[in-house]
């Protein structure tokens, strides 16, 4: 079985903003589709928000007025479930309740014919458990889009224990047909985006637990420096507390309270005290008119030491030699096996993991500072740094001088293990790698995932790559003996490519 051609009907139940954006992908490639839903007028109206969304892409020159007239005169409301029984494909969009969605693909199975293919949107409910009600359960599988459907480019084609392969390779196929980037993923709670993503808020709540910096902080380190389109305070601001909150606890009720996924107490008096983010008003920011957003936390301008001594040959030292010679820094090289960057009284080193502090005590360093990880060191507008307790203040200063010198924004954190964007992207990294490890998906549908789903700058896997897989794994064994708690264990297939010495993509 291949791609549903486009003589085949499709048919959207539930005509929301995620129905009726799946609605306008299917019409857009040209099927036929029947859009229903339960409420009345629902689907007319579902068409007409629709129809004005493209109005604003008629005006901006994206497509020309017939192309938007053929597009909606391809999408058919309609007042009667029984109405939808010519189509090939029936994707479900409804609220996310279990019993509720069984109930209505029992209903579909019969009004579909034999080859009809029922596909659920759900996000966050098992596809096994929704075909369990179904006389022929090999016909549903999961075809995740994520909001707004016509933009975001990924779904997650979720295959359940009864899913025929046939059927999931067919859809697979169509939703690559209707334009969108698609990746298989057995059904497993949170899938791949949702459960590979829940280190990235958890280790920002983490951070601001352990007063690392302020959230607006945290949220530009992690624009500037990782690239990412926004922080996870933001963001969380954005999708709402009360719906980040929940899909974090179900996910950690999932997994038998494994500790990777622990919800955070902070965003939980978010919760209770009515901060959901912007549609309440108020989250980590205050939404409210006329509100002082808060700036990130910036050093002040320090004098650069005239000379700097780089070791090491890696893609980071040949970095900040260049930019510290253009910026008229005399720059002495040496080789050796790890990064560092010497000025006058203190050494700047990649964070391992380790807290600065301890890690000073063991090398013997006192002037010892941690310089944070970044997507693209000579791209970025901001450096991030840590220095250990017993360092001085003027060692710290040198420093701070010597990366404003290159023309970027130098911000100081308080001494925390693996820093900002080091231990968030080792996370992303490790939770990517145990799907993997766990055959819920392959190692390029985590990457294609990440960044089409959450429009992620690199995928975590690919980045891992880039920082090392040895490296990535110091950096969790050292956040796990820091904190003593299982949720920094390193993924054994870490551990696995670690020890061959070998990458994810070779």
């Amino acid at each position: 079985m291949t791609a549903l051609d486009t003589s085949k009907i499709i048919a959207v139940i539930g005509a929301g903003t995620m129905g009726a954006g799946v609605a306008q992908v299917a019409a857009n490639a040209g099927h036929q589709v029947l859009l229903f839903d339960v409420a009345a007028g629902a689907a007319q109206k579902g068409i007409y928000n629709t129809a004005r969304g493209l109005d604003k892409l008629v005006q901006r020159g994206r497509i020309s007025q017939q192309q938007q007239d053929d597009l909606i005169a391809r999408i058919t409301p309609v007042d009667n479930i029984e109405e939808l029984a010519p189509a090939s494909l029936f994707i479900e969009a409804i609220v996310e309740k279990l019993e509720v969605k069984q109930q209505l693909f029992k209903q579909l199975e019969d009004i579909g014919g034999p080859e009809a293919i029922l596909a659920t949107n759900t996000s966050s409910i098992s596809v096994s458990a929704i075909a369990s009600a179904l006389k022929h359960p090999e016909r549903l599988l999961g075809m995740h889009f994520f909001n707004p459907a016509p933009v975001m480019k990924l779904v997650e084609i979720i295959s359940g224990i009864a899913t025929d392969s046939t059927f999931a390779e067919s859809i697979y196929d169509t939703a690559k047909a209707w334009g969108k980037q698609v990746v298989h993923a057995k059904s497993t709670p949170g899938f791949i985006v949702n459960r590979v993503a829940r280190p990235f808020y958890a280790e920002g709540l983490r951070l601001l637990q352990e007063a690392a910096t302020t959230p607006a902080t945290i949220d530009a380190i992690m624009r500037d420096c990782g690239g990412f389109r926004m922080g996870p305070f933001e963001l969380m601001d954005l999708i709402g507390h009360d719906v980040n909150y929940a899909v974090t606890h179900s996910i950690f009720d999932a997994y038998y309270g494994d500790q990777r996924f622990l919800p955070s107490l902070i965003q939980k008096e978010l919760v209770d005290g009515g901060y959901l983010g912007r549609k309440s008003g108020r989250g980590f920011y205050d939404y409210s008119d006329g509100a002082h957003k808060p700036e990130p936390e910036t050093c002040e301008f320090c004098d650069s030491p005239k000379q700097v001594t780089i070791i090491g040959q890696s893609t980071i030292a040949e970095i900040f030699a260049t930019l510290l010679t253009d910026a008229g820094v005399e720059v002495t090289r040496i080789d050796g096996n790890e990064f560092a960057l010497l000025s006058d009284n203190a050494i700047l080193k990649l964070t391992n993991g380790q807290m600065a502090t301890v890690r000073a005590v063991e090398e013997n360093i006192n002037n010892l500072l941690h310089l944070d990880l970044a997507l693209d060191y000579a791209a970025t507008s901001r450096l991030v740094i840590s220095a250990a307790d017993q360092a001085e203040t003027s060692a710290v200063n040198e420093i701070i001088g010597l990366l404003q010198k290159t023309d970027k924004q130098v911000t100081q954190i308080d001494d925390i293990a693996g820093m900002c964007v080091m231990r968030t992207v080792c996370m992303l990294a490790n939770e990517g790698a145990d799907a993997v490890n766990q055959l819920v998906c392959s190692i390029n549908a985590v990457d294609i995932a990440m960044k089409g789903g959450l429009n992620y700058p690199a995928g975590p896997l690919a980045w891992a790559d880039s920082i090392g897989i040895e490296n990535v794994l110091d950096v969790l064994d050292n956040l796990s003996q820091n904190y003593g708690e299982d949720r920094y264990r390193p993924s054994p297939l870490i551990v696995r490519k670690a020890a061959a010495g070998k990458s994810f993509y070779e």
